[in-house]
């Protein structure tokens, strides 16, 4: 799909990609996918294959941890790993004031300014991961080492 044809969120979110030189392009599905199971249904991959954006506050600021499909956040074991204070789940309004985005479409990339992230280490067992793009509708594919250059996240494992 070219790029002007995108909702306006995918579309700044392909433009981001674009200028960061990544090689997935932004695909649009039929119906929107707000899970990871969703998603690797609708993709035809695995569920770990999907790399869920989640926005935690930390420290006062909002921060975004791209995990793997196939487990949760342990949210105390990650903040200690990552020499962070407290990891907090935001609120539907703190993920769109700090991404511009909604939950089910946040896409690594796109937002006001760089969230401080991790990059989920279980994404590196995987030779392609497919990300929101900013909407429920929108995904792109890329890679876990793509996604720490277009972040310039940290990779560490985010489970206990």
């Amino acid at each position: 799909m070219a790029p002007e044809q995108l909702p306006t969120r995918a579309r700044l979110v392909a433009d981001a990609l674009a200028d960061a030189g990544a090689t997935g392009r932004v695909r649009e599905l039929a119906d929107a996918v707000r899970t990871a199971a969703a998603a690797a249904e609708a993709l035809g991959c695995e569920v770990g294959a999907i790399a869920n954006s989640l926005v935690f506050l930390s420290d006062g600021e909002p921060v975004l941890v791209l995990t793997s499909g196939r487990h949760r956040v342990d949210t105390a074991a990650l903040a200690a790993r990552w020499e962070r204070g407290e990891l907090r789940r935001a609120t539907p309004e703190q993920v769109r004031e700090a991404t511009g985005q909604v939950i089910g479409g946040v896409a690594p990339v796109g937002h006001p300014k760089p969230l401080p992230t991790v990059v989920d280490e279980a994404l590196t067992d995987y030779p392609q991961v497919w990300a929101a793009a900013g909407t429920p509708h929108t995904v792109f594919p890329t890679t876990a080492a793509e996604l720490l250059r277009l972040t310039g996240g940290s990779l560490l494992p985010v489970g206990p």
